[in-house]
């Protein structure tokens, strides 16, 4: 490749890369202003900092604490993101390692039941979980978002786990190693690119999910995004308060994916060259 060519292909990656950031920068220069500020059009970007939009988000001026928001994301996202990692690691192995017949076809009955729009089994959802007593429940949600996740991390897994070396996995079994043990401490420390990859797109998927939230949560076990369109009155939108709110809700997901970068990377270049 010519150093034209190459040097052409890395303006336009930052090219893309500064059309993906602007939005985030805007919101994070837009939750540093007043209302006044930051109603104006086009914005100021010469007005005086404030931090007024995070003091009103944390409840500062007496309105709702976002932390019961933020701590029912995190368990919903984390425990959830679990649940599918414990489920999909043996089935993507039963899948790759110890294929099934037409195994292709598996995959994508799993892929499928991703095709459906999730508003289509809304109706159903509520009505199981009010006749089951468990509106309002934050371990309803990770039932929810385990089941939502689990057909595309069996999919990720597979093809991640297809690249274990299989001899590694027979010496385990001349070893007397059982299936558990051959999980935990040979498939899992090779694929774990792969993993973390997984791990973090699930985590991304439930932590951003709306649509159940919304209908099924009330107080007890509302989440961040429900807390997020609270901001959104009959009195009109109030950009600082909200650009702030996006912000630190936006920030545990942007934290994730920065701590993986590098396994998120690994993990979706994985069998890429063979």
């Amino acid at each position: 490749m010519s150093a034209v060519r190459r040097n052409g292909l890395g303006l336009l990656a930052w090219l893309a890369g500064s059309v993906f950031f602007l939005p985030v920068a805007w919101m994070a220069l837009t939750s540093f202003h007043s209302e006044a500020d930051a109603a104006t059009n086009p914005p100021s970007f010469t007005a005086a900092p404030t931090l007024d939009g995070y003091r009103e988000f944390f409840g500062s001026d007496g309105g709702a604490s976002p932390w019961p928001a933020l701590v029912n994301s995190t368990v919903a996202s984390v425990a959830s993101t679990l649940l599918v990692l414990l489920l999909a690691l043996p089935a993507a192995y039963a899948l790759s390692i110890r294929p099934v017949r037409k195994w292709t076809d598996v995959l994508f009955f799993f892929l499928s039941t991703k095709m459906l729009p999730a508003v289509a089994g809304l109706l159903p959802v509520y009505l199981f979980a009010r006749n089951a007593g468990m509106l309002d429940d934050i371990w309803l949600l990770v039932v929810l978002h385990t089941s939502m996740n689990l057909p595309i991390a069996v999919w990720m897994m597979q093809s991640f786990l297809a690249e274990v070396p299989v001899a590694v996995i027979e010496a385990a079994r001349v070893d007397g190693a059982p299936l558990r043990v051959i999980l935990a401490r040979v498939v899992a420390p090779i694929a774990l690119p792969g993993i973390a990859a997984t791990a973090l797109i699930c985590f991304i998927f439930s932590w951003n999910e709306l649509l159940f939230a919304r209908v099924l949560t009330g107080v007890v076990a509302e989440t961040a995004p429900v807390f997020l369109t609270g901001f959104i009155t009959s009195q009109g939108l109030f950009l600082a308060k909200v650009s702030a709110a996006s912000l630190v809700i936006s920030l545990p997901v942007l934290a994730a994916g920065f701590a993986a970068q590098d396994k998120l990377v690994q993990g979706l270049s994985l069998g890429a060259v063979k």
